[in-house]
């Protein structure tokens, strides 16, 4: 078997040459499926190549959180493996590691994203030393079905998943998230979480309409809270006697309207990522850091030389004007999002129904398209409201306009381009200043292939 595993990197990295030759494909997941036929063992022939094996997993932050980890893995020193690129079911993590993995030499680290539901699947062949989840929400229910399943399917990869000492991998924990902490089966548990939230430049928290009550994991029965900063995430208790654990690591947040500045135990982190969402992205990244052993002062120097991945939070330019790409893929994220959307600049939101978005696009009417056109009756996260015409494209189009127009924006200022390049064409021609793009997955990775979004 060990010739074919040979045999499956050189095909891999063949078949990666002829598709930048060609451009027929960025090869996030197609070279895997090549290499699983090949070598149907694969992943396990990669474990003795990598010393300490890392994955990430949760509903959102996966990407950003395990990039932040291998950048400052990698400026510290260490060579890391990292699917960086956010293809994260089995054929896109053996995608990843094909590539990148020189059977001549030892990696220090792996940093993989994990989907939820391909968790057991990867740690069926893959060792695991360190297992970090972000927080679990709402998402593609044509898929995953409610939390319930999405928590299962994570124990699941957790009751599996050992390192080459047959150790469970250590879990590092959201503690502000009820389900999250609830995991069990670890080697060890090391929990993070926000003390306190504060907002500058003019930003301020807000009160969601669309929240439901969150019950307690262990009995079933609603969940108090003392603090709530978004969705699910806050410090909790239940009559029952399960409540927030105690973090290990505890953060004061700062949030600006360009970046966060975390006080982690004493210690000082700017993070140059904007929202709550990434603070805690960050911290969870500090938190692996930490344990590993890196120095406060080297993750403090290297934060700030992190760029993120495409489409999060990620700065182009279309038409020389500066472009935000936000993905959005679930009400709770795209919650976020909407709360950091410049409310000045030419705004693009589309909508894809395929496989990797998931079919149902019911989530739509769940995120708080309100803040766009917030009125007197609803509750602002911001003064103003979406200054200039909105273009809605990709196959749900249609049902992005219509949310629209139930979220109170004059059909007027609503404008339907449903092919993708199209779309980018008018706002790129049409917009007078800033531009911001709301994309969903798969028109995420059709906008990476556009020639016309480019780096400064």
């Amino acid at each position: 078997m060990k010739g074919s595993f040979l045999f499956s990197l050189f095909t891999a990295k063949a078949i990666k040459l002829g598709l930048d030759i060609t451009k027929l494909s960025a090869g996030t997941s197609i070279i895997g499926k090549i290499v699983l036929k090949i070598c149907p063992d694969f992943l396990s022939h990669t474990n003795k190549y990598i010393e300490t094996k890392i994955n990430v997993t949760g509903t959102n932050g996966k990407t950003t959180t395990s990039g932040l980890i291998s950048h400052l893995l990698k400026e510290s020193g260490s060579s890391v493996i990292n699917n960086e690129l956010g293809a994260n079911m089995i054929q896109g993590v053996v995608n990843a590691i094909a590539l990148q993995l020189n059977p001549l030499k030892k990696y220090n680290y792996s940093v993989i994203e994990s989907d939820e539901a391909f968790l057991e699947v990867i740690y069926d062949k893959f060792e695991a030393d360190y297992l970090v989840v972000t927080n679990l929400f709402r998402d593609q229910l044509d898929r995953y079905g409610e939390l319930a399943t999405t928590k299962r399917f994570i124990q699941n990869g957790i009751d599996k998943g050992a390192n080459n000492k047959g150790e469970k991998p250590v879990l590092i924990l959201n503690a502000d998230d009820p389900l999250v902490a609830s995991f069990e089966g670890g080697r060890e548990h090391i929990f993070y979480g926000v003390k306190e939230v504060n907002y500058e430049d003019g930003l301020k928290p807000s009160e969601s309409h669309t929240e439901e009550a969150f019950n307690c994991p262990n009995c079933g029965k609603p969940l108090t809270y003392d603090k709530k900063f978004y969705a699910q995430q806050g410090h909790y208790y239940c009559e029952c006697g399960y409540r927030r654990p105690e973090p290990k690591y505890k953060a004061n947040v700062t949030l600006y309207k360009t970046h966060s500045v975390l006080n982690v135990n004493g210690e000082e982190f700017e993070v140059p990522l904007v929202g709550l969402f990434n603070a805690y992205n960050a911290l969870a990244s500090i938190a692996l850091c930490k344990e590993l052993g890196i120095e406060a002062n080297d993750i403090q120097k290297n934060l700030k030389t992190f760029k993120v991945a495409f489409g999060r939070s990620e700065i182009k330019y279309l038409n020389g004007k500066r472009t935000l790409i936000q993905l959005i893929k679930n009400p709770i994220g795209a919650n976020e999002v909407l709360k950091t959307v410049d409310l000045d600049s030419n705004l693009l939101i589309i909508i894809n129904d395929n496989y990797a978005d998931g079919r149902d696009v019911s989530w739509l009417w769940d995120a708080e398209f309100e803040v766009l056109n917030p009125t007197p009756q609803s509750t602002p996260v911001r003064s103003g409201k979406a200054q200039k015409e909105i273009i809605v494209s990709g196959s749900r189009a249609n049902d992005m306009a219509l949310r629209l127009k139930y979220a109170g924006v004059d059909t007027d200022r609503i404008k339907v381009i449903s092919d993708i390049e199209k779309a980018v064409d008018y706002v790129g021609k049409s917009a007078d200043n800033n531009i911001t793009i709301l994309p969903t997955y798969t028109a995420l990775l059709k906008l990476d292939k556009m020639k016309s979004l480019k780096k400064k």
